[in-house]
Parts: C-alpha cells; structure tokens; sequence
C-alpha cells in the first residue's frame, strides 16, 4: 500500500455456483455473519426450481454452523450441506470463480465506493 492509501469500505460477496451450466448466484451484503447466510439462502431458495435438491459445499466458516443457520435448513429439506475439510478450498469450485473475479476485475482496482465494487463484482 501506498501512503495516500485510501480504504473505501468493504462488502461480502456470497457466490453459489451451478456446476452443470457455470451460472453462480451472487449476493452482496455488509457482513457476514449468520444473518447474512440465511438472507443469501433464502436467494438461493427463490433462484433454483422448487423442484430441485440444493447441496452447498461449505467452508468450516461458524457462520455455516450457527444454531439459526441449521434451524433454516431443516426447514428447507432440499438443501443440503457438505463441508470441505480444512485448508482444502481448492475442492469447492466456487473458489476458483472467487479467484477469477479477483484476478480479472478486482485486484489492483480503484473503487470510489462500496457500491462501486458491488457494481463490478455483479457484472461478471
């Protein structure tokens, strides 16, 4: 960083990637704690046909495993969740679209604003 390093903000991106057509589902929100989780799944939950199982691949993230997270899925039965081991991100594909995104439209990026980056972020 340089000394007229300015931060602007930051927000958490949420990304759940189909991995038979490459569409993801992408949510920005201001945390990400378990509140935010649940709102990004209830995206999911409105996005993908009613009629069809759902299985994340999840970090080991608390958020994933917070008492309000597993109350929201056993009402939702079609959802259901892996967890990779840790240190083992390179299995959940989603990572290397995260990766794509960074190297391609965010790394070395100047963004006057939190919206700014939500903006980049959305159109990839």
């Amino acid at each position: 960083m340089t000394h007229d390093y300015e931060r602007n903000g930051t927000t958490t991106l949420f990304a759940a990637l189909d991995v038979l057509t490459g569409t993801v589902i992408g949510q920005c929100l201001s945390r990400h704690r378990h509140e935010e989780f649940i709102t990004f799944l209830n995206t999911i939950d409105r996005q993908v046909p009613a009629g069809l199982q759902v299985h994340l691949i999840l970090d080991n993230y608390a958020t994933h495993k917070h008492p309000n997270v597993q109350k929201w899925r056993k009402r939702h039965k079609r959802f259901h969740f892996h967890f990779t081991p840790t240190s083992s991100s390179w299995l959940n594909q989603v990572e290397r679209w995260f990766r794509e995104l960074t190297d391609k439209n965010l790394r070395r990026g100047i963004f006057p604003s939190v919206p700014d980056l939500i903006a980049v972020s959305s159109h990839t």
